[in-house]
């Protein structure tokens, strides 16, 4: 097998902005949909994708926040969407596949980041369900209007090198650990894009992860003043004080890269950073750079899947009597 894991050669890097890889592009008459697409990284999505002319659907828990915030830009339109309510996923994918229209883009951006321990649903880890299994149920509720040359993106992080799948403890039924569970589950956001790949690629549908970078967006909710200052971010007095984070336009670069770059066509299933595919972590002789070898691992990838469609329900892409079976 050939391993297409390592840099292409983007024109583009850490300090490129969305605007920026965009310019010059024409997306008149493409659609995409963006979850969290009026705040942060994915408010920064829209904007970019908008004055290129594409179309938006921004899925927000908030719908009403939401269209305050994108008021002013234009060919965006807003539904309700809680990734941690299925029943809710359910509706906001209902009522795209009512109105038919194909889907360029998907992006999975929306999220949480070491929060508090909770549970959601029959009692899943918060993280974990809203990351990954929201946004796994949302792909497949869509797949009749993901057809050949869309591409699905997910918005994984560097934290993936918290944590492996935990197979044994999933949900952290003892001993929870809120960066542990942040961390599979951008483990799991990299594995989904690799084993959605592997199912889509024969009908023209690729798939793609990648980290942001770190930059200071509303995902910080959940942490307090002193742990962003233990953790070098910020100085003593609340300043920011971490030269490698990036303004929102540049994080919202690399999704906006995986999402329109004409180097990634023909490829798929690949981890990246920085605007451009990433290097293996294991030759990037620095601590959360690259992809870790256990989050683009096929059989891993396989392995979540099964088990994801099994928590949410069967007739999934790839299950019994699914399209891609």
């Amino acid at each position: 097998m050939i391993d297409h894991q390592k840099p292409l050669g983007s024109d583009f890097g850490a300090r490129s902005t969305a605007s920026e890889v965009l310019a010059g592009r024409d997306l008149t008459g493409r659609r995409a949909i963006v979850t969290g697409g009026h705040s942060g990284l994915g408010l920064e999505t829209t904007r970019a994708l908008a004055a290129a002319g594409a179309e938006i659907l921004i899925a927000a828990r908030d719908p009403d926040a939401a269209r305050i915030a994108t008021q002013d830009i234009p060919r965006t339109t807003v539904d309700t969407l809680d990734l941690s309510d299925l029943s809710s996923v359910r509706r906001f994918a209902a009522h795209v596949l009512a109105a038919g229209r194909p889907i360029d883009w998907l992006i999975n951006n929306a999220g949480l980041m070491a929060c508090p321990e909770m549970r959601v649903g029959p009692g899943w880890e918060a993280q974990f369900a809203t990351n990954h299994l929201g946004h796994f149920a949302l792909t497949n509720h869509l797949l009749p209007l993901l057809g050949a040359g869309a591409r699905v993106i997910a918005v994984s992080s560097a934290g993936h090198h918290l944590s492996p799948i935990r197979w044994d403890d999933l949900h952290f039924t003892s001993a929870y650990d809120k960066w542990r569970a942040y961390g599979q589950a951008k483990t799991a956001n990299a594995l989904f894009a690799v084993h959605l790949d592997r199912l889509g690629r024969d009908r023209g549908l690729r798939a793609f992860s990648l980290h942001p970078g770190k930059i200071f967006t509303p995902l910080q909710r959940h942490l307090t003043q002193a742990e962003m200052i233990a953790e070098g971010w910020l100085d003593a007095t609340g300043a920011p004080a971490d030269p490698t984070f990036k303004s929102p336009a540049q994080g919202a670069a690399t999704q906006v890269w995986a999402a329109t770059s004409p180097l990634l066509d023909g490829l798929g299933g690949l981890y990246c950073e920085d605007c451009d595919v990433a290097v293996r972590a294991e030759t990037a002789g620095e601590p959360f750079v690259g992809v870790q070898a256990y989050a683009v691992d096929p059989e891993e990838a396989e392995r979540l899947w099964a088990l994801s469609a099994d928590l949410i329900g069967t007739g999934f892409l790839g299950r019994p009597g699914c399209p891609t079976s």
